[in-house]
């Protein structure tokens, strides 16, 4: 019961956090015509930025989703539910 509430938690939270992403533009053949970059310093140096912060924690909440997953699975496997 606690694992499943755990989850649902952590997935909610993973969702919110990867719709309040920004979405990267890949470059193209516009880009590559009109001289359009997007390795700029600001986006190498962004570890204190918003995004990177928003990344980190997506990335932090998909590895408690993941480990939640597999004790939620294997736990009533080996000690009977």
């Amino acid at each position: 019961m606690v694992g499943g509430i755990i989850l649902l938690v952590v997935s909610v939270l993973i969702i919110i956090l990867g719709l309040a992403q920004d979405s990267k533009q890949d470059q193209n053949m516009t880009s590559a015509i009109t001289g359009g970059s997007y390795d700029s310093h600001f986006s190498k140096n962004d570890s204190g930025t918003k995004e990177a912060i928003l990344k980190k924690w997506t990335l932090w909440l998909s590895v408690i989703f993941a480990v939640t997953v597999l004790v939620v699975v294997i736990i009533p496997v080996h000690f009977g539910s």
